[in-house]
């Protein structure tokens, strides 16, 4: 299979040269393409944070894809990562809601959780006891130079760097490697930590051994770079992010929705053209109502014209909510049935319970640790 990153010896190589990330979506190119011939030899992991409510970013970059790869037939996980909520907080804030609104957002989309297993961090203890032996396996100053463990720590602002923190791209490779998941859909800065992932599976094997000799206990992960998922702006013109206020969540109503796009950043230029470069966040609005709507995002700048800022506003509100009008509907009725939401998340915890004691089972065999 071929390597998305180099791994040079024993030092974490990290390349996101154009040349590395051109092979790498040729590599998911491959994938994909054999997928649709036969998606049994495929096992997907993925997952979200439950520091907020999900939003139109998640839906337009990552939640269809999960939908489509369910559709093409491949098994696929879905992570709820409540532990790493803590990674940068003091608390948890009200985390009961936000899993279950989680849970709502998933089903609302079509997400099947007879063929999606939805989980837990805090409910599969051999998923997170994999951690230790793990942690034998890299070093202090492999974490330190994780690219996304630089970027958190930096945007703490000096704050101390917790623990968890620090080893949080070892938590992510027991995400991945506790149901020997081979196929993680990143995007391009998500790199990094499958790499790490990929590393752990093979230091392990060169370690601690094997509980089948003819094969290694976790299989080295590949990335799904999807060339569909899309990036969009907050109404704000900046990064879009629960922790900023600048999202529209899927479950906000059609007038709350209203609201914050009534207050998303323009210019001053009434006639409306489509130009990502020198018009980010007029295009950033057009891109919006394209992708919820179909529409080429050029024809629909040319059927404005000069409608200027509002008339723009006003139809990437009427796109949005009509376009989330039959998941809300769908996520209301979820909602009302708490006891349903508790025992569809039972079921995933249980089987991916079952999973991880599988793999922990095989875990102790390889280090002889099976009393």
């Amino acid at each position: 299979m071929t390597e998305l990153i180099t791994d040079a010896g024993d030092d974490l190589a990290l390349s996101t040269s154009d040349a590395s990330l051109a092979r790498s979506v040729a590599r998911s190119r491959e994938i994909l393409a054999q997928i649709k011939k036969d998606p049994s030899g495929f096992r997907v992991m993925t997952g979200d944070r439950p520091t907020g409510n999900l939003h139109i970013g998640h839906l337009l970059g990552s939640l269809r894809n999960r939908l489509e790869v369910q559709q093409l037939g491949v098994e696929t996980y879905i992570l709820i990562a409540d532990y790493q909520v803590i990674t940068d907080r003091d608390g948890v804030g009200p985390i009961r809601e936000r899993v279950f609104s989680m849970v709502a957002d998933y089903l609302a989309l079509g997400l099947d959780p007879e063929k999606t297993t939805i989980y837990t961090h805090s409910s599969v203890p051999g998923l997170n006891q994999l951690m230790l032996p793990f942690l034998s396996l890299v070093t202090d100053a492999e974490l330190r130079r994780n690219p996304t463990v630089k970027a958190e720590s930096d945007a703490t602002e000096g704050r101390p760097m917790s623990g968890l923190l620090l080893t949080y791209p070892v938590h992510q490779a027991a995400d991945i490697l506790f149901c020997k998941a081979n196929l993680v859909p990143v995007g391009k800065d998500q790199l990094p930590h499958l790499e790490q992932a990929r590393v752990i599976a093979r230091r392990f094997d060169e370690r601690y051994g094997r509980a089948d000799a003819s094969k290694p206990v976790f299989p080295a992960p590949d990335a799904l770079l999807s060339e569909g998922a899309v990036s969009i702006l907050g109404m704000d013109g900046t990064k879009m992010s629960k922790s900023r206020g600048n999202v529209i969540e899927l479950g906000m109503t059609a007038d709350e929705t209203a609201k914050i796009i009534k207050k998303a950043v323009t210019d001053s230029d009434r006639h409306i053209t489509y130009d990502p470069a020198t018009r980010p966040e007029v295009s950033n609005l057009i891109m919006i109502a394209s992708l919820f709507s179909t529409k080429d995002p050029y024809e629909i700048a040319a059927e404005l014209g000069d409608a200027g800022g509002g008339g723009l506003k006003a139809l990437v509100t009427e796109a949005v909510n009509e376009g989330l009008a039959g998941h809300r509907a769908r996520r209301a009725e979820l909602l009302a049935d708490p006891g349903e939401l508790q025992r569809i998340l039972a079921e995933g915890n249980a089987r991916a319970n079952a999973v991880a004691d599988a793999t922990l089972a095989e875990v102790r065999t390889a280090m002889k640790m099976a009393y």
